[in-house]
């Protein structure tokens, strides 16, 4: 293919980040052109087409689906949704990038693999920490042998508010453990290999109306990955001071650590005090990530690379997940290839 071609995209999803993802298709990767955006909420497609000069809008997903002049759909939609629109997308012969999760269940996300596989169609799942400069960074030295041989992995994620009640009932999202921890399983894949046993503790402890939908605002979830070597993961809803992301590798012969929280390079230092600011939430912190994930799956549809992230790494993170929820909910430690 010639490298002058751009992969023409249809949006399915408008939210916080379906918004950023759209900017980011639009203005700032020279390997996509935003042709169809959708989204089922009053007015909210036709007000980004007009935004991003995109040609066609509709508050119909299948219309974008449908359109024979999109080569790639991007699915930012709820992850209720995911399961149909990519079985939709991958019948109808599209290029699919879905973002995480890959769905609420794991017979939902075999059925979504089911239908790549029969459909052929080129496949790429979004966990866009693997594509921050630091975590990318990190692999690298990793697998250089910088740290030696990592034994704990150590990852944090702290967000500074609690999400909407909407957001959080597991109905929609799949939950605290599922939606937010899904990061740090991936990483945890991603660094590490596959997870043999999870155990996970959490409550709801600092938003007691999370109760009403059946959600957590903190947990723990301690890993024995498949080789012995351990983790922990820790997701809290009530960070406060800001978006605290962060990953730890202990090895034999050094530590990565890998995230930071002052947003501005600077210190203000005064009698007795030293304060800088602190990273607001994940559009600013992960800003780069998102984009440098995109223009990945443009180039790699238009270069015919292989996906790096697949249907198989949204699995593998999502049974991590269902088995720390599963952990949680009995007390007890879970198998994760019993899940």
């Amino acid at each position: 293919m010639s490298g002058h071609r751009r992969l023409r995209i249809g949006l399915v999803g408008l939210g916080r980040l379906g918004q950023i993802y759209a900017r980011d298709l639009a203005t700032r990767i020279p390997e996509t052109r935003l042709v169809a955006v959708a989204d089922p909420a009053a007015g909210v497609a036709a007000a980004a087409a007009e935004t991003y000069e995109v040609p066609r809008w509709s508050t119909d997903s299948l219309a974008v689906l449908d359109d024979p002049d999109v080569d790639a759909v991007v699915i930012v939609s709820p992850t209720h949704t995911h399961r149909d629109l990519v079985i939709a997308a991958a019948e109808r012969g599209k290029t699919i990038f879905c973002e995480k999760p890959p769905a609420l269940s794991l017979d939902e996300t075999r059925a979504m693999k089911d239908a790549l596989t029969r459909a052929g169609v080129f496949f790429q799942m979004g966990f866009m920490r693997r594509f921050d400069a630091g975590y990318a960074a990190a692999k690298k030295r990793l697998a250089e042998g910088a740290i030696g041989t990592a034994v704990l992995f150590k990852s944090t994620s702290r967000d500074p508010y609690r999400t909407t009640l909407e957001y959080a009932d597991p109905k929609s999202s799949g939950g605290m453990i599922l939606d937010m921890g899904i990061h740090d399983f991936d990483l945890a894949r991603f660094f590490m290999g596959e997870v043999k046993t999870v155990h996970a503790i959490g409550g709801t402890l600092a938003y007691p109306e999370l109760d009403t939908v059946g959600d957590l605002d903190n947990a723990v979830v301690s890993l024995v990955f498949a080789d012995g070597r351990l983790g922990m993961v820790d997701l809290s809803r009530n960070g406060i001071y800001g978006y605290d992301i962060s990953t730890e590798l202990l090895g034999t012969e050094g530590t990565l650590r890998i995230g930071y929280l002052r947003e501005t390079p600077l210190y203000v230092m005064k009698k007795n005090q030293i304060a800088h600011d602190t990273v607001p939430h994940f559009m600013e912190r992960f800003a780069g990530a998102y984009t440098a994930q995109l223009q990945d799956f443009a180039r790699n549809v238009l270069q015919g690379r292989p996906a790096p992230v697949t249907i198989d790494d949204g699995l593998g993170a999502l049974r991590i997940a269902v088995a720390a929820r599963e952990s949680q909910a009995t007390g007890r430690p879970v198998d994760v290839a019993s899940v």
